[in-house]
């Protein structure tokens, strides 16, 4: 029978009816609760509090004795929080580390506030303090990171939106690429076929050559046979015959001792490049797959590591002065050798010449056309080159401008050159269309010209000025901004990058400097001793990873790495 103090039903009130025990109660007696237990949130008396502890799964509940608990007009409620520790499941959190502010159950306030002095039962730190939980401020702050996190979770989505829609543009330049393998593993296969044509042409043609003379020896012998077999009583004309008939014995015995000596055709065979197939087996991909820094154009770009490669080439008579560079998206680096008068092509990873084009006098400033063509200008021939880059290196074009040629870019389909003190627009055909050199007060625009750069959409065009610095024009030569505070002395190169911002070398000042596309100061990337020799000309590699610098009449390259700041 359970023990307890008996309630009589008649004065039950609601309040009295909260706190009987509830095993009792469900069979009809009113037995007034002694215990309560957090987990099952009912109260037991002495009797049924010890058999609902030797229920396996109440064996870790936290039972409290009725006095820790408050009462109210309906169930009641525990003084003590209910809630479970997340590291120690079987206990409740019912401590408070004022040192620390934080709550834990009784096991993390004996590993980890130990030596914390303002540790309390959360029960009677609320009974003993006027402390109070501001819920609305903490809901306010809960409202708002719930907010930041959903717009978290939208970027994340985004991202992911932005990556699955890279893959696909992957993937459809893996395709292009391998179309463009098999266009120009097409193009060999024609070579090759026009190759055979043409031999087997040519041997044909001699050996028509040779059946037409022994056709006509053929004649020969036969009319002067014919001639002695009829009947023929004029002596002198028997005596004529048997010589012409000698004469062309002799003649035809000559043709066949040099057709014995000589065949009349040649023995031909056909023999595969290997090394193509040798190339392709030693090949896993058809590409290099390479993660890359967000292009964020406003972030300071920061240096790190520093390797020197060698460009000259064997020919080369002098040293190497590398006034300029562009990278192709296959990831090949083309330079302008001014000092050796060459277009030199460098393998994208070990930046070793493989290739390079000479030139009939200096060049001075290349850039890309498409994947397989550039430009170059050659100052003093007064003439921009376009170069095939297709198997050899090779002059396939040129445009005669009139006026000595030296910075160059292309973009929307348009070249932009210049002299020293002005910048001509032209077609690739060589029709000028615009010519910049003057400001709105006739006031001359520029003072000696080293390099162009042009957006790609055309709206900008960057100038780098010797005397004086960066100037950002839009495309009708109108005055964006001009950058002239002395931090960059003898401007020599400016560079595009992918991100948009653009980089500009110091030939005199030893350092490269970054913009944004509207000409705003970013910050100073790199600069080194004065003792050095200037900087000559700067790029970067399509993934943006690595930075190149060259210097005025060295045979050597600087590769860093870089990254956001």
């Amino acid at each position: 029978m359970a023990t307890g103090r008996q309630i009589d039903t008649d004065i039950l009130s609601d309040e009295i009816f909260d706190v009987l025990c509830s095993m009792c109660r469900n069979e009809g007696r009113n037995t007034e609760g002694e215990k309560y237990c957090v987990d099952c949130k009912d109260y037991f008396c002495v009797s049924c509090v010890k058999v609902h502890s030797k229920v396996p799964l109440c064996a870790g509940h936290k039972v409290l004795d009725k006095s820790q608990v408050k009462s109210g007009t309906s169930k009641a409620l525990p003084r003590a929080p209910a809630e479970r520790c997340d590291r120690h499941s079987h206990k409740h959190i019912d401590m408070y580390c004022q040192n620390h502010d934080n709550v834990g159950c009784s096991t993390c306030m004996a590993v980890d506030h130990r030596l914390c002095k303002e540790t309390f039962y959360i029960p009677e730190f609320i009974q003993n303090n006027t402390y109070q939980v501001e819920s609305r401020d903490i809901q306010t702050k809960l409202k708002e990171t719930a907010k930041t996190l959903e717009k978290q979770a939208d970027r994340f989505k985004q991202d992911k939106q932005k990556l699955l829609k890279r893959k696909a543009e992957i993937l459809a330049d893996i395709r292009k690429f391998r179309q463009e393998l098999n266009d120009q593993l097409d193009k060999l296969e024609k070579s090759s076929i026009d190759e055979i044509e043409s031999k087997v042409k040519c041997l044909e043609d001699k050996i028509e050559d040779s059946l037409k003379q022994l056709q006509a020896n053929k004649s020969r012998i036969r009319s002067a046979n014919d001639k002695l077999t009829s009947t023929n009583t004029n002596h002198s004309k028997v005596f004529v015959n048997v010589k012409m008939g000698e004469d062309a014995a002799n003649v035809a015995k000559k043709y066949m001792e040099h057709v014995k000596i000589k065949s009349t055709i040649e023995d031909i065979e056909f023999q595969p490049d290997r090394t193509i197939l040798t190339q392709l087996e030693q090949k896993k991909t058809i590409g290099i797959l390479s993660e890359k820094p967000a292009k964020t154009a406003d972030n300071l770009f920061q240096t790190k590591g520093n390797q020197s490669y060698n460009v000259k080439a064997k020919s080369d008579k002098v040293d190497c002065d590398i006034m300029s560079a562009c990278c192709m998206e296959d990831g090949t680096i083309i330079l302008a050798d001014f000092s050796n008068n060459k277009l030199k092509r460098l393998h994208s990873y070990n930046y070793t010449v493989t290739d390079y084009c000479d030139l009939p006098e200096r060049p001075w400033q290349v850039c890309m056309i498409n994947n397989t063509q550039v430009a170059v200008t050659v100052s003093s021939k007064k003439e921009v080159h376009f170069i095939s880059l297709e198997r050899n290196m090779k002059t396939t074009n040129k445009i005669n401008t009139g006026f000595d040629c030296f910075g160059l870019a292309y973009a929307n389909s348009n070249l932009y050159i210049s002299d020293f003190t002005s910048i001509y627009m032209y077609t690739l055909s060589g029709k000028k269309l615009k010519q910049f050199s003057k400001d709105q007060s006739r006031q001359k625009l520029f003072s000696y010209i080293h390099s162009l750069a042009v957006s790609k959409d055309a709206t900008r065009i960057y100038v780098a000025d010797f005397n004086n610095e960066l100037i950002v024009l839009d495309n009708n030569g109108q005055v964006i901004t001009s950058f002239n505070d002395g931090q960059l002395k003898g401007a020599n190169c400016c560079y595009l990058t992918e991100a948009g911002s653009v980089l500009v070398s110091g030939l005199l000042s030893n350092n490269v400097l970054q913009f944004t596309c509207d000409g705003k100061l970013i910050g100073e990337v790199i600069k080194v001793d004065s003792g050095t020799w200037g900087f000559r000309s700067v790029w970067c590699n399509q993934q943006m990873t690595k930075m190149c610098i060259s210097r005025f009449t060295d045979d050597n390259i600087e590769v860093y790495d870089i990254y956001n700041q």
